[in-house]
């Protein structure tokens, strides 16, 4: 075919409203940049920053090995356990208890709008609360210690694994759900047999995306005393013990590696 005979495309006509909406974001995106960066009180580097930095990184590269065990309970590896069992309790909870929430705000046909907005706006309610002032609250409520960041890792987690449990839910084929209705099924029936075994591959596939998530915060909690090795790493920071940040920060990073790569294989093993 003759390509110098096709006729031309006529240009695609220019939206002037599409651009003027493009330029409009893009002015008001600078002018939040410039305003925050305006907004940030910034008094200058520290005479002692360069000193304070070559010790964290000499730290960093030289750490205090015997930290990793001793038998005591209060070295790494005893803390990271600690820190993942915390992790793994609170995500547990909140799996179950984000079930019925997820249905709740789940926006289905079969549901009334205001319904299913009034679970969101609960959920958002939950998610606005930070993990470190949650576990601030439970540790004046059960005292310091690994169940306050449990409980707190709990509720915390509700409002994310409900929500993209609701969206699993919004996003479901209801073809499986039809038929059992069409043959008389109650709704029981159609949860147990068709919505539940549907939804297991993303109930558990968030849940433990939730879990990688528990264990970073997990680690952070422990610096108001909610348990876990962010206590230890405070206290070492605090007294400037940068032997033991170094090994800390390292028993951190080859946990949550560790953990994201089972994760990853267990996630790919679902899809």
């Amino acid at each position: 075919m003759d390509t110098t005979k096709m006729k031309k495309l006529p240009p695609k006509p220019i939206n002037n409203r599409t651009r003027t909406i493009h330029w409009l974001i893009g002015i008001v995106t600078v002018c939040l940049i410039i305003w925050s960066a305006v907004g940030i009180d910034f008094g200058g580097i520290k005479s002692s920053a360069a000193q304070i930095t070559g010790a964290i990184i000499s730290g960093i590269f030289h750490p205090d090995w015997s930290y990793v065990w001793n038998g005591s309970g209060e070295d790494l590896i005893s803390q990271l356990w600690e820190t993942i069992c915390i992790a793994f309790l609170g995500t547990f909870i909140s799996a179950i208890i984000s079930l019925p929430f997820a249905f709740w705000a789940a926006n289905t046909k079969h549901k009334k709008w205001y319904l299913s907005r009034s679970g969101k706006i609960v959920l958002a309610i939950i998610r606005s609360f930070p993990e470190i002032v949650l576990a601030l609250m439970f540790i004046k409520a059960v005292g310091p210690g690994s169940a306050a960041g449990v409980f707190a890792l709990g509720f915390h987690s509700v409002g994310m694994l409900a929500m993209l449990f609701s969206e699993a839910i919004e996003s479901l084929d209801t073809d499986a759900n039809e038929a059992i209705a069409s043959v008389g099924g109650s709704k029981w029936n159609t949860v147990t047999f068709a919505t539940l075994p549907n939804l297991m591959p993303a109930l558990i596939s968030n849940t433990l995306y939730r879990f990688d998530v528990s264990v970073r915060s997990a680690s952070i909690l422990g610096l108001v005393g909610a348990g876990g090795i962010g206590y230890p790493l405070i206290i070492a920071l605090q007294y400037r013990e940068w032997n033991r940040v170094g090994i800390i920060l390292l028993g951190i990073i080859v946990m949550v590696i560790v953990i994201d790569w089972i994760s990853g294989v267990i996630r790919k093993r679902l899809v």
